[in-house]
């Protein structure tokens, strides 16, 4: 019996996803969980198990293609018999790549469904019915054309960023599979000066003739196609820096107290299966600066403001191809041992591809350490919806005054980004003041 294998659901405000690489041939042997492919979100790199064992019959999407969630990408059959039937037909196959680049039947119809459908593993009866019926005329007065419902089928990141901007989605030509608006679609929208509502009037489009050319003509480059991952990265910051007015504050901190409690401790962490970082005990007092100051805890949503009751911690974690923020849940409800264990974890599967896609969401406030490249201090762009992160500099011993004397102590410049549009800088000072308070005097009970 036949397996299909399906682009999986990466999280509810994700719609597509792009193949990066198939990890099996067609005509391989699969076992149900063995990694079959890999793909690339605007949240995760992920390699997708295989949902059955089998044979890997055939493979409907190529790599580097995008398409919806819920989209068939390869069949398993149930012996070698299927494959090699599969590779024999090579009309077929010529013919299914002639048409790699057009939308299928079924990927149209699952674009025009409605977005709580769109999202579920599978249809149910009354949702197949109403997708069977997707390419008939609407017989009622007042029903959107397809090609406006393929415009209102964005994500919700997309939906999101219009309602901020008061944009009317149906104005905008999409790009995406299915004529869908991407975040490109509509970030270029509001560049160019298209708003709904002159009440809230976007920025005026560039004068002509601003657009700098990154070459000239004749001049020695070499040009080199962005990775899935450097074009989703560069798509959330664009995202992030339209979206967030950004203001940052640094403050120095005496880091002597944190060297001789993890000299003293590391042995024991290490014991106990963990590792005691200076990153980690940073972390621990974020957690309590955000029980104290919920503000940071928090999402603007229009003109609401957002309390998230979870603490959910992202970490940030560079990898070679990019960066990754895996999130720990509920972090305050660990200790610090909890913390530097599932900080250790989140790490070692980043690197190794092995985040499931649920730990790469719902982070409510970001810990970044720019420093353990050199870096002095860093400013970095906030983590959309959040409001504000935390950006952690080199560790470097200096001079400092201790007591009315000049001593030396290693110090760490932490900073801090927030969104201007719910936080002051009096806010800011408050919640690094707390923060810088506490690591220069953090006891031993509190471990």
């Amino acid at each position: 019996m036949a397996t299909n294998v399906v682009m999986p659901q990466m999280g509810e405000s994700i719609a597509e996803g792009t193949i990066v690489r198939w990890i099996k041939k067609v005509g391989d042997t699969v076992d149900r969980d063995e990694p079959l492919f890999e793909i690339s979100t605007d949240k995760v790199d992920a390699e997708i198990p295989s949902p059955g064992a089998g044979v890997l019959s055939e493979i409907k999407v190529k790599e580097g293609e995008t398409v919806p969630v819920n989209s068939v990408v390869a069949v398993i059959g149930g012996s070698a018999v299927a494959a090699a039937a599969a590779m024999a037909d090579k009309p077929a196959v010529a013919a299914a790549a002639a048409m790699a680049d057009k939308p299928t039947a079924a990927e149209t119809k699952a674009s025009e469904m409605p977005e709580s459908a769109a999202g579920q593993p599978e249809a149910s009866p009354a949702v197949a019915a109403v997708a069977a019926k997707a390419d008939e005329p609407a017989v009622h007065t007042g029903v959107p054309s397809k090609d406006d419902l393929r415009r209102q089928k964005s994500s919700p990141l997309v939906r999101r960023i219009a309602r901020e901007h008061n944009v009317d989605i149906q104005q905008i030509n999409g790009t995406g599979i299915s004529g869908r608006v991407t975040k490109n679609d509509i970030l270029g929208y509001i560049e160019s000066g298209g708003s709904a509502s002159a009440a809230a009037p976007a920025k005026p489009a560039p004068p002509a003739g601003a657009h700098v050319p990154a070459y000239k003509p004749g001049e020695r480059v070499e040009i080199v196609p962005m990775t899935i991952m450097r074009k989703k990265i560069a798509e959330h910051m664009v995202l992030s820096a339209h979206t967030s007015p950004h203001v940052y504050s640094v403050y120095e901190v005496n880091f002597g107290q944190l060297a001789k409690l993890r000299d003293k401790k590391k042995a024991e962490y290490e014991r106990a299966g963990s590792k005691l970082t200076y990153t980690g005990l940073v972390a621990k007092v974020v957690v309590d600066a955000l029980r104290a100051f919920p503000v940071f805890n928090a999402s603007v949503d229009g003109q609401n403001i957002v309390y998230k009751k979870d603490i959910n911690l992202g970490i940030a974690v560079a990898l070679d191809q990019g960066l990754l923020v895996p999130v720990i849940r509920n972090a305050d409800e660990k200790n610090l041992l909890g913390l530097s264990r599932a900080i250790d974890d989140l790490a070692t599967r980043a690197r190794s591809k092995k985040l499931n896609p649920e730990e790469v969401q719902g982070g409510t406030f970001t810990i970044t350490n720019p420093g353990v490249f050199g870096a002095v201090y860093g400013l970095p762009l906030i983590n959309q919806p959040q409001v504000a992160i935390l950006g952690m500099g080199g560790i470097e011993k200096r001079a400092v005054v201790v007591d009315d004397a000049i001593a030396i102590r290693p110090t760490c410049h932490i900073s801090l980004g927030y969104d201007h549009r719910l936080i002051d800088g009096a806010d800011a000072g408050r919640f690094l003041a707390y923060i810088k308070e506490r690591l220069e005097r953090f006891e031993e009970a509190w471990m």
